[in-house]
């Protein structure tokens, strides 16, 4: 257990270099991410036959991926930087990856911003080009938790997102401090077990947008319970009865997933009455 225990000691978080271009684990796991959660979604568009083409799908990846990006970095900025004031005086600063003229890459990005700038993404490119926003919602759904489970080992190789103190014996030292892998955790709760559930309920749905309820709902409750074990982002700590930032807005996120599902039973209802 040794060797796990002390994997950052030994551990580069960069995997290689290209004309001095330093290209990091955290990078390559989120382009993993990127290309899995496109070809699951072609694979479950066939397998379950959702009424989508490749290309259809490859431009809805496009718009979504510019909102996911736009909607992550300004999400961390006005959620869970204390640099607000500089970057709203120095806009250009926001996706600039450069520091004191050396290549760093772009660093905090925010899961929940990411979800606004996928959901405004998607309101945009269903009413373009007049698609049925909770089929494909669904289908997203579907596509989405696996991939995301890369995404949290990007997280963990780049050493980043650390869980609190512990003295488990699977635990990650960090500066000669013992902390739980909690970037693996996420990973396994948000991810691979999600995808599971949906894997699994994807035959008994009866209605249009109930897969892309039971995501949201189902990663706000992992998203709570692996904050648990996560070290409170810094400068933020807890707030009222000890929740983190990301467990009051995953409350916010279940209180939204429900009363979207309520509202997709009683739309469908009231069709069927008609």
């Amino acid at each position: 257990m040794s060797s796990w225990n002390n994997i950052y000691s030994t551990f580069d978080p960069v995997a290689f270099e290209i004309f001095g271009l330093k290209v990091h684990w955290y990078g390559l796991m989120y382009v993993i991410a990127l290309i899995l959660a496109l070809y699951l979604a072609k694979y479950f568009s066939k397998k379950d036959k959702f009424p989508f083409s490749e290309k259809e799908l490859d431009r809805y990846f496009i718009w979504v991926e510019i909102g996911v990006i736009l909607g992550a970095r300004l999400g961390y900025i006005f959620i869970y930087s204390n640099a607000q004031i500089y970057y709203l005086t120095h806009p250009w600063e926001i996706f600039n990856p450069f520091y004191n003229g050396k290549f760093v890459g772009i660093s905090g990005m925010s899961y929940h911003g990411a979800v606004i700038g996928f959901i405004l993404a998607t309101l945009f490119y269903c009413k373009k080009y007049k698609t049925n926003v909770l089929i494909l919602l669904d289908l997203v759904a579907l596509s989405i938790p696996l991939a995301y489970f890369f995404g949290r080992v990007g997280n963990f190789l780049n050493q980043e997102l650390f869980g609190k103190v512990t003295d488990v014996s699977w635990g990650i030292y960090v500066d000669g401090v013992l902390r739980h892998p909690s970037q693996i955790y996420e990973g396994i709760l948000e991810g691979v077990i999600i995808f599971i559930i949906l894997f699994i309920y994807r035959k008994y749905k009866k209605y249009n947008g109930e897969l892309i309820c039971l995501y949201g709902f189902l990663y706000s409750v992992m998203r709570f319970i692996s904050e648990i074990f996560r070290e409170p982002d810094a400068g933020l700590g807890t707030y009222a009865f000890e929740l983190s930032m990301g467990q009051i807005l995953s409350c916010i996120m279940i209180i939204f997933s429900l009363i979207l599902y309520a509202y997709i039973i009683f739309i469908n209802k009231i069709k069927t009455k008609i």
